[in-house]
């Protein structure tokens, strides 16, 4: 018998968890998991409640600040929880909803007609993750307050002071013994999540405050989910100018539509249920979908259409080009998944195609401008996939595929797709190293002859008919196109991009993302794209050579070489111990980084000093004039000229002056509210605080020879203590900068970017689809001036530019 049938097994061992402790034990089972997506869903569910009374119709503005110690309080000006006691559950509603999973008044019909569904288990969640929480209502004119620890309260409710609003504060510190990833907030993601929620609730004003670099934003749309979809265009030409709207309610579901076509190749559909995108559609897409092809079907055969815009439209044809937002609230949600990302209800099915059939229908009838528009687009797209059905039965006659398979594509021995790897190379010449280095067992290698066509701008039929892109096709073996592409087929489980660090590297990998991206989606989404990472530097001293990434890596190690080789004395003799000698030529190193940035965008380093000096630090210290014109009094000294103080035109709460420094005549920096929220800026400050001694002060480095003998170099300032340092330790090696995949040998080429236990590689995601739409659209898309704007915004973060 084995030993583990001598363990009992009895009632004994069945475990209940009481209250929260649950969900501590098992965090993941509630919030997806305790990584960055964790963590910041723990937001959502607190705004949500907010959005729920909002919903609700009680609640019209809500406020969420992040705190520099990165815990979070979320407020809104609703009813404000309910503080009295329960009439069963012997607490108040406050602790109980606090403090209890699924309870709350999402389960009252009578309270809230609509909510997120019952996957979102609310803040009690919120409560039971974080290390302290506090909850602040404002109701029957008292305000009252209570504190709790790891999901437990710390007291009863105190009443804290009297009120004459309503509304409810939430404050929170996630715990890091549960988010031990990271319980550092990311602004970039709560902010779109934050703008999606008041585009897809017309009446709030969501105000967002990161307290840790003063960046503020809010966003109030009234156009509601029709601005949504003018946001989403808004680097696009639009086939009809006005979006069209399809709202109505049946059987208490809402349901609210937008769309707009584009002059484009690729579908964007965003779908919502009681505000959750549900990224895997669902129900409602489904009726959505099949009315949309039935209308404009019934429309194209109506004796006002010409004889040339009448054919067969399937539903590829109709949505080609289109931008939708769908939004539908529905009383009881059933969703499929713990990540409700596809709505089940088959009833809003049929609730959703009704409503669109009747009133698309009659829309398309009373604007056959626009009618006619959005039919000739989709007869375009029907005769162009109608094209590209023909040539791929062409190809497929001819036997092209096996013949281009085997021209270029190096093929690997092993048949297993979970082993396979598939490098897709920039040219001949790295292809070949690739080929003669590579672990021919499971390593396949596919040379690209130049740049790939840009899909983007591009039909699916002229897509088709690019000899690289068949290849590639080929090489995967999923096939192309909706009809077509299956991932079971796929013959590679790692797709891995490798291209030459330098400006044609990076566009032909941006050529072939985009094309993953709008053809293959499903190859991202399921984590089988990958960017190789070959070294920017090899350093060789004598017989030995080593790779390093980029200048952040070279320098790491170059810091740690001279701790060991040198000594470093600040002018008041006081010697920097080893480990702090690398932190702060760490920090110096990147400060400099940073004050070339600034002074780039003529933000001179002596500014930059004398602000981070005044502890500059947030947008709102501008909204004090006294503050400023104190600015301006101590700038005198430094400034060759101080323009008037004036009020900022675009934050009219704040004043801001034109600075000229002295000594550089040519150059005028406006000095206000713009200066804290560069994140540069705030990254400068940041650093300034480690090494605020070391910017004033001049150095003695001590070098002790083999024989012990010691030699002092005497260095000016910090800027030449980091060159000094680098020239000392680069002593005896020869450092080499590559520019290309070609440079390198096989032996090199494998060590370094395809050897499995070396090698560095970057799988490609998506964190927020809507946001990773945009940016290919504005990079790759056919409207200059959005492409335009972005390269003027972000030229200045190119440290280094291959041109």
């Amino acid at each position: 018998m084995s030993e583990l049938s001598n363990t009992s097994y009895g009632a004994d061992q069945i475990k209940v968890l009481d209250g929260l402790e649950a969900v501590r034990k098992r965090p993941s089972m509630y919030i997806g998991n305790t990584g960055v997506q964790g963590l910041h869903h723990l937001i959502y569910e607190v705004v949500d409640n907010s959005i729920d009374e909002a919903l609700a119709g009680y609640c019209s503005q809500i406020s969420i600040t992040i705190h520099s110690d990165n815990s979070v309080t979320v407020e809104d000006n609703g009813r404000g929880i309910p503080v009295d006691m329960h009439s069963t559950e012997n607490m108040s509603a406050l602790e109980l909803v606090m403090t209890t999973l699924h309870a709350g008044g999402k389960f009252d019909h009578s309270t809230y007609k609509v909510s997120g569904g019952l996957h979102g288990v609310g803040v009690s969640v919120v409560n039971a993750l974080s290390a302290e929480t506090s909850a602040v209502v404002h109701r029957n004119g008292t305000i009252y307050k209570q504190s709790y620890k790891y999901g437990d309260r710390t007291g009863d409710i105190e009443e804290i002071g009297n009120c004459e609003d309503s509304g409810t504060k939430i404050y929170f510190k996630p715990d890091p013994d549960i988010f031990t990833e990271t319980t550092v907030f990311q602004y970039e993601i709560v902010k779109n999540r934050m703008r999606e929620l008041a585009f897809l609730n017309k009446n709030i004003l969501i105000v967002l405050k990161d307290e840790r670099d003063g960046a503020e934003d809010s966003f109030h749309f009234e156009g509601g989910i029709v601005s949504y979809v003018e946001y989403l265009n808004r680097n696009r030409t639009a086939v009809h100018p006005i979006p069209v709207l399809i709202t109505g309610e049946r059987d208490d579901v809402q349901v609210d539509i937008c769309l707009q076509y584009f002059d484009g190749y690729s579908e964007r559909l965003f779908s919502f249920v009681n505000n959750i995108n549900t990224k895997e559609g669902g129900s409602h897409v489904a009726g959505f979908r099949a009315a949309l092809t039935k209308c404009i079907n019934r429309y194209a055969s109506d004796d006002v259409v010409p004889k040339n815009l009448k054919e067969k439209l399937g539903g590829d044809d109709v949505r080609e080009g289109l931008a939708c937002i769908i939004s539908v609230r529905v009383p009881n949600p059933q969703f499929e998944g713990q990540t409700k990302t596809k709505l089940g209800n088959s009833e809003v099915k049929s609730i959703v195609e009704s409503l669109c059939n009747e009133k698309l229908g009659a829309y398309l009838e009373e604007n056959p401008q626009v009618a006619r528009a959005i039919l000739s687009k989709a007869v375009e797209a029907a005769r162009a996939r109608d094209a590209a059905r023909k040539a791929r039965d062409l190809s497929r006659k001819k036997g092209s595929v096996s013949v281009m398979m085997a021209g270029k594509l190096a093929e690997c021995q092993s048949k297993d797709p979970a082993q396979r790897e598939l490098f897709i190379v920039e040219g001949d010449s790295a292809g070949g190293s690739a080929k003669q280095g590579r672990d021919r067992s499971i390593q396949a290698i596919l040379p690209l002859r130049g740049k790939i066509m840009n899909v983007e701008k591009a039909r699916f039929d002229k897509i088709l008919g690019s000899e690289e892109i068949r290849q590639l096709v080929a090489s995967l073996g999923t096939g192309i196109g909706s009809e077509e592409f299956d991932l079971e087929k796929l013959r590679y489980h790692k797709i891995i991009i490798m291209t030459d660090a330098d400006v044609d590297g990076a566009h032909i990998r941006t050529l072939l993302l985009t094309f993953f991206y709008r053809q293959m989606l499903p190859l991202i989404e399921n984590g089988h794209i990958y960017i190789g990472q070959p070294p920017l530097y090899r350093l060789g001293r004598g017989k030995k050579e080593q790779y390093f990434l980029d200048d952040e890596e070279l320098n790491a190690y170059l810091y740690s070489q001279a701790s060991q080789m040198l000594r470093i004395q600040t002018e008041k003799e006081v010697e920097i111990a080893q480990d702090q000698m690398i932190t702060m030529l760490k920090k110096l190193s990147a400060f400099a980084r940073v004050l070339a940035y600034l002074e780039r965008m003529n933000i001179k380093e002596s500014l930059t000093l004398f602000l981070l000096a005044e502890n500059i630090h947030t947008a709102s210290q501008f909204e004090n004039r006294e503050f400023v014109e104190d600015l301006a009094r101590k700038l005198e000294g430094k400034a060759s000229s101080i323009g008037p103080i004036r009020p900022c035109i675009w934050r009219p709460a704040c004043f801001e002056l034109d600075v000229t420094i002295a000594g550089e005549s040519h150059v005028t920096a406006v000095v206000g509210p713009n200066i804290p929220l560069i994140n540069e800026y705030r990254h400068a400050l940041e650093l300034y605080t480690g090494i605020q001694e070391y910017l004033q002060s001049s150095f003695a480095l001590i070098r002790t020879s083999s024989t012990g003998q010691e030699s002092i170099i005497d260095v000016e300032n910090w800027r030449r203590l980091i060159e000094v340092v680098r020239e000392e330790t680069f002593k005896g090696s020869h450092l080499q900068r590559y520019k290309g995949l070609g440079e390198m040998n096989p032996e090199q080429l494998w060590d370094t970017t395809m050897n499995p236990e070396n090698r560095a590689l970057v799988q490609v995601n998506i964190d927020d689809i809507a946001l990773t739409d945009d940016i290919f659209t504005t990079l790759m898309g056919d409207k200059v001036e959005p492409r335009r704007d972005f390269i003027q915004n972000h030229a200045l973060e190119v440290a280094d530019l291959d041109i």
